[in-house]
């Protein structure tokens, strides 16, 4: 599974946080726009009922009186959303304003006693609704009374609709500006590491060969690392080399030495011919080894190479060296074809096929190198007399030749064969359309 990306984890976080920020604001920003609205609508209430409770007079006999209009003019009017009420002990009414007759106002009657209560009253007209209960002292008696005002929550319901509107418009638009900002300033947080990518790219097609910009406090323990890391790479690759290159002229003049003096003609000639032997397998084995070692294998920072124009020049070389013999070269190379690899076991993995397809062949040699299934195809194929099924994995072992007339010390294949084996490839030999044989490497791309 891919990891996410810094920017996107970074970027899907900064986003839920400022979702649920502008989620819990709104929400807590309406109830208490609610809240506020709901205590407006009490006091409102609360005034018209005083008021009216002002205007009411009770007779000796505990008749109730008001007048045929109120001062809230609503009141007068029919169905205006505004309805008032007054009840005896039982619940019976003594009064109804003019604005609830002929509308079915339902006045709730179940009101305690020496209390004051507002509520919300459900139904096909949802109210508010604000009861007080009072006793009224009259000529010595006391009269209960229950006084109800309702209001219409039309305008209380229309103005909370407006209000949420409003407030999801500003506080979306504040939560996209949010977004942007922190877009904005992650983007610039992570410029440092998006430089840092674009040098190691820069490192890995060799256009330079180290983190050269200056990098913020966090990231340079990483940057220094690395330079010392590409360092330490280099120097040990480049003792390697000095090392091999020491090796291979101490050897060479023992070995030379060994050869002159099997040339002494008092050495009996079933000795010349052993130690002969020995001297030319140790000299394979040296050469073989040297080789291996040699070979710089898979790294993700090694510059890609220009396939093609490594095939030309080992074509160009070989054409020199067979110059005597009229061999057609069929080519089909991909343009731009680069593969990241070190350019010498490119050129030795290529030298030694085609060198081996310019041997054997009777005129014609054919090099294929594509990109096919995500990785590199390399084929070298001729018109020569092929190899045997039965003898082509014995020729990828060290020593291996097909003749033995045949100049070489069989070990170029094995080489071949290793160096595959360091990037991750697969050698194979297989039948050519030409007759000969179809020798086929594969590496992946990197």
């Amino acid at each position: 599974m891919t990891p996410v990306s810094l920017g996107l984890r970074v970027g899907l976080a900064a986003v839920l946080v400022v979702s649920l920020f502008v989620i819990l604001t709104a929400a807590a920003l309406e109830r208490a726009f609610r809240d506020s609205a709901e205590h407006a609508a009490r006091e409102r209430l609360q005034a018209q009922l005083y008021l009216l409770i002002a205007a009411a007079d009770v007779g000796p006999r505990g008749e109730l009186t008001l007048p045929e209009r109120l001062g809230e003019a609503r009141f007068n009017v029919s169905e205006s959303g505004l309805y008032a009420a007054v009840h005896d002990a039982r619940g019976r009414p003594l009064w109804v304003s003019p604005s609830a007759r002929g509308f079915d106002v339902p006045f709730p009657v179940d009101q305690p006693a020496a209390d004051t209560r507002f509520d919300r009253l459900d139904g096909p007209t949802p109210l508010h609704v604000l009861r007080m209960m009072v006793s009224w002292e009259a000529s010595g008696t006391t009269v209960p009374l229950r006084f109800v005002v309702m209001e219409d929550l039309g305008p209380y319901q229309e103005q909370i609709r407006e209000y949420r509107q409003s407030l999801f418009t500003w506080l979306g638009a504040m939560g996209v500006l949010l977004v942007a900002v922190l877009a904005g300033t992650l983007r610039w947080g992570l410029a440092p590491l998006r430089r840092v990518a674009r040098e190691i790219k820069a490192i890995e097609t060799g256009e330079q060969d180290g983190l050269r910009r200056a990098y913020p406090r966090e990231l340079r323990p990483l940057t220094e690392n690395l330079n010392a890391l590409l360092g330490q790479e280099r120097a040990q690759q480049q003792r390697y080399r000095d090392g091999l290159g020491d090796l291979a002229h101490s050897l060479k003049t023992p070995l030379a030495v060994l050869r002159g003096l099997l040339d002494e003609p008092a050495l009996p000639p079933s000795w010349r011919r052993g130690a002969d032997e020995q001297v030319q397998r140790m000299d394979d084995i040296v050469a073989y080894q040297l080789q291996r070692a040699a070979t710089a294998g898979r790294r993700a920072l090694t510059a890609p190479v220009d396939v093609g124009l490594v095939i030309e020049r080992v074509l160009a070389s070989l054409a020199k060296v067979y110059r005597g013999r009229p061999i057609e070269v069929i080519r089909d190379l991909q343009p731009e074809l680069r593969l990241r690899m070190a350019e010498g076991d490119l050129m030795e993995c290529v030298g030694n096929l085609l060198d081996n397809a310019f041997k054997w062949a009777d005129g014609r040699v054919r090099v294929v190198a594509r990109v096919q299934a995500g990785g590199l195809r390399l084929v070298v194929e001729d018109d020569g007399p092929g190899i045997e099924a039965a003898r082509r994995e014995a020729i990828l072992a060290r020593g291996v030749r097909l003749d033995e007339h045949t100049p070489g010390h069989g070990i170029g294949m094995a080489m071949v064969r290793d160096i595959v084996d360091a990037y991750g490839g697969r050698l194979g030999i297989e039948d050519s359309p030409l007759g000969g044989v179809r020798m086929v490497i594969e590496l992946p791309l990197m």
